[in-house]
């Protein structure tokens, strides 16, 4: 007796199938009804490019740190890739444009206000052609690419918890040069917003301020839901936010939040898929600090069970705390890293352990440096399942199923170095929001 399999299950198989490229292959380009999350390493900060199923267009982040910062050039820290023939922002938009569908952006969002998030000043960087600012960074992307609306935790006022046209250079963010920095960032700005871009603020909440862009009403179950912008998280329901920090004390700068505490947080999800990026939000609290810097709770709180998770703070010390592994529950861990504290021990620990929650999960990392290994030990090769290379989640039609792919990152061609998957996605998530 011969059994014969539907036809639309053949379909679906070999359609699947098709999916997960070869090693050593040319990475398959993206196709319409597809979620693309490119993790692009450069080793120099953190910078992710979505391609919504419409063609709808979104880079988060374009970390480039300083080069006067002392880690850059000891073996602390990565060295750029694919090499240093080109500053980091020149990687990004070159392999932006290698995998886009469009010649823009439709959205730029800046998580929060440190330099391998989004560039740093420094002297010897190229000046724009106005002379007005020099190209680090989103700086540098907006030379090269047009992008149609900025995001940031700031615009317009950039008053929290202080007033950062005016005092940048006097309180400083933790980063060499911030004053600079914060300087060099609103020249290029006001001259970008002159040039017709948009500017504004991440309306925590909000599911409907990042929205497809081409053919919304062909994917009614895409929406990007807005979690954490500044001092405002969603309280998970509706649109209504929560402040987690009292009013600020003007006089006291131990009241105000540090810059990672205010980072952005939101949610990319597709059918039964969702995926989580929280910047540098923190989640555990060591002795003598304020406890709400634990905003990684609230955020937990809210979200629920994912698919893809990005690790907070870059898997450091003082984040990915275990409410947060054991309510996300994620299937794949990304770590966007690029120093030898990316993760901290007890965060893959954290990430590792089936007690906190059950179940495979997979760990994926831009730069996993030889002296992480040296310190954690065999922990690191038994958890991963790459430590090397860009890492792009790559979600198919309706979002059901989904890929991980890593390409090297040692060269400009973007080949494929791995494939896994594919993974199912789940389907009692606490999201209910639907576009509209």
């Amino acid at each position: 007796m011969r059994f014969y399999l539907p036809a639309i299950f053949l379909l679906i198989s070999f359609s699947s199938l098709a999916q997960q490229p070869v090693p050593g292959s040319v990475l398959p380009a993206w196709q319409k009804g597809y979620l693309d999350i490119h993790h692009i390493n450069t080793g120099r900060g953190n910078a992710a490019f979505l391609i919504l199923p419409d063609a709808t267009t979104m880079l988060i982040d374009a970390g480039e740190l300083s080069p006067l910062d002392e880690r850059t050039f000891t073996p602390r820290n990565a060295s750029i890739k694919p090499d240093s023939s080109r500053k980091p922002y020149e990687w990004i938009a070159n392999y932006i444009k290698q995998v886009s569908p469009a010649d823009h952006l439709n959205y730029a969002l800046i998580t929060h206000f440190h330099d391998d998030h989004f560039g740093a000043w420094y002297p010897t960087a190229p000046v724009s052609s106005s002379g007005k600012y020099i190209l680090t960074g989103m700086t540098g992307i907006g030379s090269m690419m047009k992008i149609d609306e900025l995001i940031d935790r700031g615009f317009p006022s950039y008053n929290y918890p202080y007033d950062l046209k005016r005092f940048s250079d006097k309180y400083g963010g933790g980063e060499i040069e911030f004053g600079r920095t914060m300087k060099n960032y609103f020249s290029w700005l006001d001259e970008a917003m002159h040039n017709g871009m948009k500017a504004s603020s991440l309306r925590a909440g909000s599911h409907r301020q990042l929205v497809l862009r081409n053919q919304p009403a062909a994917y009614p179950s895409f929406f990007i839901q807005n979690i954490k912008s500044n001092q405002w998280i969603w309280n998970g329901k509706d649109s209504t936010i929560v402040a987690h920090f009292p009013p600020i004390d003007s006089s006291n700068r131990k009241t105000w939040p540090d810059e990672n505490s205010l980072s952005l947080a939101l949610t990319v999800n597709y059918g039964p898929f969702t995926y989580y990026t929280g910047g540098d939000n923190p989640g555990n609290v060591f002795p003598g600090d304020n406890p709400l810097r634990d905003v990684e709770t609230p955020i937990a709180r809210v979200v629920g069970e994912v698919d893809v998770a990005v690790t907070d703070h870059h898997g450091n010390r003082d984040a990915v705390n275990e409410y947060m592994v054991k309510t996300l529950k994620p299937s794949v861990w990304i770590g966007q890293t690029w120093s030898s504290d990316h993760p901290g021990h007890e965060v893959l620990a954290r990430m590792t352990n089936q007690h906190i929650y059950s179940g495979p999960r997979d760990l994926f990392a831009t730069n996993m440096l030889e002296a992480n290994r040296l310190v954690i030990g065999s922990l690191i090769d038994h958890s991963y399942k790459s430590q090397q290379g860009h890492v792009l989640v790559r979600v198919l039609p309706g979002g059901e199923t989904y890929y991980v792919i890593v390409l090297d990152d040692t060269t400009n061609d973007l080949r494929v170095k791995s494939s896994f998957g594919p993974y199912r996605s789940k389907s009692n998530k606490q999201l209910t929001h639907k576009a509209k």
